[in-house]
């Protein structure tokens, strides 16, 4: 394999299936500072296809940790108002956004939970202003991964470039990408193939879905006639939101979930890694975190807003999907959160509909957790009081 090439070839993936961007149109990059060097190939791609402007901004976390040590919190956490300004004057004018993320799972070891958090609730501020563009103006946006020396040997049994050699290949898998396919017609069967899925879920009227699995989850989770699954119509520049993805997801009502759920895999929030949590819901909202590690970062999370214990995302994911098969925990959301079923605590993927406000929740926060398991079972109740088998031995029964 040239990979090389092959790296050419996912960053014009990223710039045409996922972001499709648009003759003239400015993209805006966040990019781990690690993969500048994979970030000039994909702006080239973007320009290839008619970009008028490239503004990139690298997250730059090994300088951020250096300074939390010496900065107050609130200086941390604090988002200046020029940030505002150039990020949502670029919005106003049409732009789309695209976050190039680098893992190092190791960067924010004997950093302290408060320094942790403030750093990130500092780059998390400034990613809602893209994220309320998405929503408000129908912008395309993407998230999308650059493997890293650091990231590669944490996951890998390698070392050096190797090790990045081999994680490039696995990504280049993960999102069916290889030397002579046509990207764009690949993914458009897989979008076709995950849109009939949906709206196969959303034709059975399902209102709310229960899931048990073998590792003590027991949860119900209310859905709304507004709660679909199926893509439908969307307003705007048709976009894949997400390079790799394997669900389909959709916003649940705020107020109906009730139980309890296990995670499956481990979360990174704020640079740590948490394993063996769950939470309890009551009325829609946590009521209690259970951790044996990690306990008062969950908690911290959950009391962000008044808003940020109910959950804003259910997605339906296979636990035989190709990232569960690689038989690989990747450390990082995006590639982990489609390995299997998965949650959202805080922000709604949509906007509670016209004269049913507060039908979905609203946040500052968005964070993914996964709670898929290869035993997992999810009933659905119909508007008729039907049950129906969604889900048997973590995959779709339907």
């Amino acid at each position: 394999m040239d990979l090389e090439k092959m790296k050419r070839k996912y960053a014009y993936t990223l710039a045409r299936v996922g972001l499709n961007v648009q003759k003239g149109q400015t993209v805006l990059v966040e990019a781990a500072i690690e993969g500048w060097q994979f970030t000039s190939i994909f702006a080239e791609e973007c320009y290839k296809l008619g970009a008028g402007n490239v503004v990139v901004h690298y997250l730059d976390l090994p300088n951020m940790k250096v300074a939390a040590q010496y900065r107050s919190d609130e200086d941390m956490r604090r988002v200046e108002d020029w940030e505002y300004a150039m990020h949502e004057g670029y919005l106003e004018e049409g732009a789309c956004y695209v976050r190039l993320e680098g893992v190092n799972p190791k960067l924010m070891e004997g950093v302290s939970e408060k320094n942790s958090n403030a750093i990130f609730a500092h780059v998390d501020t400034v990613r809602n202003i893209m994220r309320k563009a998405s929503r408000e103006k129908h912008c395309q946006w993407l998230i999308a991964m650059v493997p890293t020396v650091e990231w590669a040997e944490y996951i890998l049994d390698k070392k050096g470039p190797e090790a990045e050699e081999e994680l490039w290949e696995i990504l280049l898998k993960l999102c069916y990408i290889d030397e002579t396919n046509d990207v764009v017609a690949t993914w458009e069967k897989l979008r076709g193939q995950k849109a009939s899925r949906g709206e196969a879920v959303d034709a059975l009227k399902l209102q709310k879905l229960h899931y048990t699995a073998s590792n003590g989850t027991d949860l119900t989770v209310g859905l709304t006639p507004w709660s679909k699954f199926g893509y439908g119509k969307r307003e705007g520049i048709s976009f894949t939101p997400n390079i790799p993805t394997e669900e389909i997801c959709t916003t649940p009502s705020k107020y109906e979930t009730e139980g309890v759920v296990y995670a499956s895999r481990p979360l990174v929030l704020g640079g740590k890694k948490i394993e063996k949590f769950g939470f309890r819901f009551e009325k829609g909202k946590v009521v209690e975190v259970l951790a044996e590690e990690g306990k008062e970062m969950l908690e911290a999370l959950i009391a962000t807003d008044e808003n940020a214990g109910y959950l804003g995302e259910a997605a339906l994911v296979e636990y035989h999907s190709p990232i569960s098969m690689s038989g690989l925990v990747y450390y990082t959301t995006l590639i982990d959160e489609n390995a299997s079923c998965h949650l959202a605590l805080g922000r709604g993927l949509n906007s509670s509909p016209a004269g049913h406000e507060g039908i979905f929740n609203d946040s500052t926060i968005h964070v993914d957790f996964m709670i898929g398991t290869p035993d997992m079972k999810i009933i659905g109740t119909t508007e008729s009081g039907e049950e129906v088998e969604i889900f048997r031995n973590g995959d779709f029964a339907i």
